[in-house]
């Protein structure tokens, strides 16, 4: 989920924060959705599944959530054996002919496709600060345009994934909840894979999760009503207004979140976090 132009950033303490006013920051800062039609291939009679133990074993091993709720990745702690593991996944998916899946396998194929190759991104460079720390080429390419896989012949980036795959096809604004680009501001990497038999009440609670944590909505020390970026970045999957994103919001605000989001016709401003999501190592405090 990364903006297609470069954003003000603020340094605050040791995180990374991109603020500015709401109103009007929706326009050029994230990719359109625009559909790549090879991809809308798929076998509505197939009942074949991806196999993603090894995926779930190393969220096991390395997915902590601090005292604030957000999940935070082991990277300093992640073992070569482990770094094997994750690249003979990763190769394992690349080789599946998805698009003889059914459209419901594909939906949690994509998503841990993406957040897999997120963490492998982080742990190559590793130790950054930040995944836009991290720049491909000799003109410094975002690591979101980088070619990452190979899937049925074609060569992938994170942003063709999302954005020529994943947002155009399902059209679902919860998808922005599931994928993790790890940073702090992002909604939490799942610490178990996404399965197609639980899809619609997973979404629904990753939603719940990031509406009703601070990162997604607060109202600071001034009494401003603050959203995550992501809000605007990609207002056009939340209705395309504020009042949409408003009406989003209400849809999985929950206790004094929902009472505070009815009391407001409009938002002040959109923060976001581009800090890593990297959990200490034992050693620190």
């Amino acid at each position: 989920m990364k903006p297609s132009r470069a954003l003000s950033v603020v340094l605050v303490g040791a995180s990374i924060l991109a603020t500015a006013g709401f109103v009007g920051f929706s326009d050029g800062f994230a990719p359109d959705a625009e559909l790549w039609e090879e991809w809308q291939a798929h076998d509505p009679n197939s009942s074949a599944q991806v196999e993603t133990d090894a995926w779930a074993e190393l969220l096991a091993r390395h997915l902590h959530t601090d005292a604030e709720g957000v999940a935070r990745f082991a990277y300093g702690d992640v073992a070569e054996e482990d770094r094997q593991t994750l690249d003979a996944l990763l190769a394992d998916w690349a080789a599946i002919p998805i698009k003889q899946y059914a459209r419901a396998e594909q939906l949690p194929y994509w998503i841990n496709l993406y957040n897999a190759l997120t963490v492998a991104l982080i742990l190559e460079h590793y130790p950054v600060d930040s995944i836009q720390d991290i720049s491909f080429g000799l003109f410094g390419g975002s690591p979101w345009d980088a070619e990452r896989i190979t899937v049925e012949g074609r060569a992938l980036t994170l942003n063709d994934i999302e954005h020529r795959i994943l947002r155009p096809i399902w059209r679902d604004a919860r998808l922005h909840y599931a994928l993790n680009c790890a940073s702090v501001g992002c909604p939490n990497l799942r610490a178990a894979p996404w399965r197609s038999e639980d899809m619609e009440a997973a979404l629904d609670e990753a939603a719940r999760l990031y509406v009703n944590h601070p990162r997604g909505f607060h109202t600071d020390a001034e009494g401003r009503a603050v959203v995550s970026k992501i809000y605007a970045w990609f207002i056009e999957d939340f209705g395309g207004d504020e009042a949409g994103v408003l009406a989003h919001l209400r849809a999985y605000a929950e206790g004094e979140t929902a009472a505070r989001l009815e009391t407001l016709d409009s938002l002040d401003e959109s923060v976001y976090s581009w800090a890593l999501n990297a959990h200490p190592a034992p050693s620190q405090p």
